[in-house]
């Protein structure tokens, strides 16, 4: 087949360092949103459907790009986000990402839920920290963390 086509969904998660509530202001938030998007898109070919979260996290459903590595995707949504952050204001001069990331799978049958799903993060994490989200969505998944080296 002389031509490749993929179309692969994956729902990107990860948190601030520390989990600290960087991202409190409404307006920066869905500022950040529209600047990571615009990363994803133009940067890495991975164009976002929806990003979303609260305070301390950040969640992403993308088409990832088969032109990019899982982890050049990731490094530069981090990189280039940390950057615009940074010069929001002085508040911002210490902000980094943790250092890892979740990364799982959609299939196209399940899309709209998690669109939903991202969409519902204000309301959601009324009833759940972070760190649970994080933890079921790997059960659900079957990816086994090590409560060690997966906060930081």
């Amino acid at each position: 087949m002389p031509q490749s086509l993929a179309k692969v969904l994956v729902h990107i998660v990860y948190s601030t360092k520390g989990r600290r509530p960087w991202l409190k202001d409404e307006e920066i938030r869905k500022q950040l949103y529209a600047y990571k998007a615009t990363t994803l898109r133009d940067n890495v070919d991975t164009p976002a459907l929806i990003i979303g979260g609260v305070d301390d996290h950040i969640h992403a459903l993308c088409l990832l790009s088969r032109k990019f590595a899982i982890k050049d995707v990731i490094e530069e949504a981090k990189t280039e986000t940390t950057k615009w952050l940074k010069k929001q204001g002085p508040q911002y001069a210490d902000f980094h990402w943790q250092a890892g990331y979740g990364i799982f799978s959609v299939s196209e049958s399940n899309a709209k839920q998690v669109k939903q799903y991202i969409a519902d993060q204000i309301k959601h994490h009324k009833k759940m920290t972070f760190q649970e989200e994080f933890r079921e969505l790997c059960k659900r998944h079957e990816i086994e963390i090590d409560e060690r080296y997966v906060w930081d």
